[in-house]
């Protein structure tokens, strides 16, 4: 924001820490207790734990840690820095009576003629506070935090009409991205729907992987040397969505090191990647007109044409029967991981080619609306990006 008016986040707000209730006061009646599960996408979700408190205690010794509606909630541990956007919400009175637990702090404005909450809610996602905040709990990517660090912090301030203002941009621009994000997941819900209808209801042979295959390759186990130009794509689990490649965060190698990275198999136009570490069990098909390698963490694919279409592979390597395989496989607690022989076991229907095609085809007409979906969706997030730096820097 071009602004110097910067004012204490503690002259315009209050701020508490919630208590640390022990798990021997956990009762399953009485007053519920918030905490960081609770907090999902942005909102509070009560939903996600089922922990509680007895009502002496809640109208007692915790009575000051009550909730009421309108507070606004922040995580303060558990979580990384960057993700802190999803990780807060506002308590609502149908959520009531509710008591505040361990790493969740609550924000309240001090003089609404000053400050709207939602500006400081949308302050929080910038920029400038995550660099504020990751300087104060010394450089740590692990979000650990409480008053004493939000006494030492600034915000920007404008006039209270002028809050308004940009509140109003920023909330119809995530208006119009949570609205496109629900349409992609219909589109996705509309797919798998249709890929189970015609091939999982146990009239279909199933077959391993493999036998679908003509090459099943894992990418080099080193990590690549970036080069600076766009030039040689090398395809990462982070750039592996469910059913497209996102170019936003693609890295590029040299020609040297692309020499290097296809000792094993060259990947071509058709050719599926899959995330096999971290969010696991995305897939995409390579499309044509570039000079692929596999980064880190994903693994190829190529179909064997006389079995399968890319287009029917993908679908059953996204759909939600090889997840459940794939979750079962997960062999590491710590990073959700599977390894290349499991991958090659998983078990799909194997429809006739006909029938592959038929799927295709439908799946080609609700991929249109869905690139024109996601299309504008990243066309919103742009723009939400563009305000939140004009607006907070």
């Amino acid at each position: 924001m071009k602004n110097d008016n910067y004012v204490k986040i503690s002259d315009v707000l209050f701020f508490q820490e919630g208590p640390g209730v022990r798990n021997t006061q956990y009762t399953t009646r009485g007053v519920k207790l918030l905490n960081v599960a609770n907090l999902v996408d942005g909102k509070v979700d009560l939903s996600t734990s089922n922990r509680y408190i007895s009502e002496r205690e809640a109208y007692g010794k915790y009575r000051h840690f009550l909730c009421e509606t309108g507070d606004f909630i922040v995580a303060s541990s558990g979580i990384k820095v960057d993700y802190i956007d999803k990780k807060m919400g506002f308590i609502e009175e149908s959520m009531l009576p509710l008591c505040m637990n361990t790493s969740t702090i609550r924000f309240k404005v001090l003089d609404s003629s000053k400050l709207n909450i939602r500006f400081f809610m949308y302050y929080l996602k910038s920029l400038h506070f995550k660099e504020q905040l990751s300087r104060l709990i010394t450089g740590s990517a692990q979000l650990n935090y409480g008053p004493s660090h939000l006494n030492k912090m600034v915000m920007p301030l404008v006039s209270i009409k002028e809050q308004g203002r940009i509140i109003g941009l920023l909330d119809q621009t995530q208006k119009l991205i949570e609205l496109r994000k629900r349409q992609l997941a219909e589109l996705d819900r509309l797919i798998e729907a249709r890929f189970k209808e015609m091939f999982e209801d146990g009239k279909e042979l199933l077959k391993p992987v493999e036998e679908l295959c003509s090459a099943i390759v894992d990418c080099p186990h080193t990590t690549p040397r970036y080069d600076g130009e766009l030039k040689n794509p090398a395809i990462r689990t982070s750039e592996i969505k469910k059913g497209y490649i996102n170019w936003d965060s693609m890295k590029y190698v040299s020609d040297e090191e692309y020499i290097e990275r296809i000792s094993r198999i060259r990947p071509k136009a058709g050719d599926i990647v899959y995330g096999r570490e971290g969010t696991f069990g995305n897939a995409a098909i390579l499309p044509p007109g570039y000079k692929f390698c596999l980064g880190q963490r994903v693994m190829l694919l190529r179909p064997d044409y006389s079995k399968c279409t890319s287009e029917y592979l993908l679908h059953a390597l996204i759909s939600n029967n090889v997840y459940q395989q794939a979750l079962e496989k997960n062999n590491v607690s710590t990073v959700a991981h599977v390894n290349v022989k499991d991958v090659k076991q998983f078990k799909v229907s194997l429809p006739s080619l006909d029938n592959q095609k038929l799927f295709v085809a439908y799946s080609n007409q609700t991929d249109r609306a869905r690139c024109l979906a996601q299309k504008s969706l990243e066309e919103a997030q742009l723009l939400f990006d563009s305000l939140m730096n004009k607006y907070f820097g």
